[in-house]
């Protein structure tokens, strides 16, 4: 019929329903006046309109109704589209992206990464973040450029003469160095030298513990004589264990950064490497990430020592990450064999800041802390890996001889 009164308009559901909560918030919004405004989420407005195009519309009439308004408008979507949302990208003044990543062990990684943002400049790229009580804590990228402070390059004191002697004088600060050798043979012992003898001084250190724990370290200082406990308590000297299936690294850095800039600490030592590379769900940027850590470090005038263990014992070792070319310095600890005995040898291979002992000598671990004897010149094979003593016992220690210093 053409009737007027006899004609009726059909409506397809989702044209009411989507109509309605646009309505809805719109007029909630005049009732209140807000000044910010959050939808959660936009996947819900996407149901309901059932056509990108009609979804499209509204949130285009959204934007006109909003940008009338002194109102900052957060829309949330959590990506349940098989495809992005680039028109939504389009209209927005800003985009974040939030991911989280599940691995093989540990808790899950969260990270965010800003998209797009008019008009300001942002730091681009992941940034590791957790969810507290409290809300977000977010841990940016760092950039290693944007922190400098003037410093003396003094060099700082092992506490024992004759291995700052091998190191012509010390390490200088705002370098660090790479203390890399088979497990057990010393190298964590030799990191803490350096951290105590800081504190004695004065001076602040920390300890990044990946492997250890707090009580491996107590013992291990009573028995190397270390004033350890003393140190701990005149609050010179923190040692913080970290757990690499818990921590990211954008953490970690956070955590170092803390030390550095509020705490002062002017020796930093990370022990090991090998468990910092266990922190990384990704281990092909672990060496960008350590060098813009380092670089940092260095900026600020602050001596970094790292421990990287190799793998195996004895004979040829393998190196999980070569860490070398980083290093300002690099010290090397061995085990050999002497007349059915293993003892431990040391050498320094490289030093950037100046010049150093070219020598191989004996040390060991004992109630003194670390000694050191006379340089050993009847070694061979040390660069393949099996160094071999074919001298006679005169250079070397007796059962209850304890070395230089």
């Amino acid at each position: 019929t053409l009737d007027p009164e006899q004609e009726l308009t059909f409506f397809h559901p989702a044209e009411v329903e989507l109509s309605e909560t646009t309505k809805l918030i719109c007029n909630r919004v005049s009732e209140l006046n807000a000044s910010r405004v959050v939808i959660d989420s936009l996947s819900e407005l996407r149901l309901l309109a059932q056509s990108p195009l009609r979804y499209r519309r509204q949130v285009l009439a959204l934007k006109h109704f909003f940008s009338e308004r002194q109102c900052t408008v957060i829309l949330l979507d959590d990506l349940t589209a098989q495809q992005d949302d680039l028109q939504l990208h389009s209209i927005a003044h800003g985009v974040v992206l939030l991911e989280q990543q599940a691995i093989d062990y540990g808790a899950e990684r969260r990270r965010v990464r800003i998209v797009k943002m008019r008009g300001i400049r942002f730091r681009g790229g992941f940034h590791d973040f957790t969810i507290e009580r409290g809300g977000l804590r977010i841990f940016p990228r760092l950039i290693a450029a944007e922190h400098h402070r003037k410093f003396s390059g003094e060099t700082t004191s092992s506490g024992h003469a004759p291995l700052d002697k091998m190191l012509g004088g010390g390490l200088e600060r705002g370098t660090n160095a790479l203390f890399i050798g088979a497990a057990g043979v010393g190298k964590s012992s030799l990191a803490l030298t350096y951290a105590i003898a800081a504190a004695r001084r004065g001076e602040k250190a920390v300890v990044f513990a990946f492997d250890e724990g707090l009580g491996t370290i107590e013992a291990r200082a009573r028995t190397l004589g270390l004033p350890l406990k003393t140190c701990l308590d005149q609050g010179f000297l923190r040692i913080q264990q970290i757990d690499p299936a818990e921590m990211s690294p954008g953490e970690f850095a956070a955590e170092v950064r803390r030390n550095v800039e509020q705490e002062g600490a002017k020796i930093v030592v990370i022990d090991s490497l090998n468990g910092y590379l266990n922190a990384m769900p990704d281990g092909r940027f672990l060496i960008l990430q350590m060098h813009e850590l380092l670089s940092y470090l260095g900026q600020l005038g602050v001596l970094t020592i790292l421990v990287l263990a190799q793998h195996g014992l004895v004979g040829p070792m393998d190196t999980p990450l070569d860490m070398s070319y980083l290093s300002d310095a690099v010290i090397m600890l061995r085990y050999f064999e002497v007349a059915g005995t293993v003892r431990r040898a040391l050498s320094v291979v490289k030093k950037r800041s100046g010049n150093h002992e070219h020598t191989i000598r004996e040390f060991k671990l004992s109630a003194g802390g670390v000694q050191l004897g006379p340089p050993l010149k009847q070694f061979a094979g040390v660069l393949t890996g099996t160094p071999q003593y074919v001298g006679d016992s005169g250079p070397l220690f007796d059962e209850d001889d304890d070395g230089e210093g």
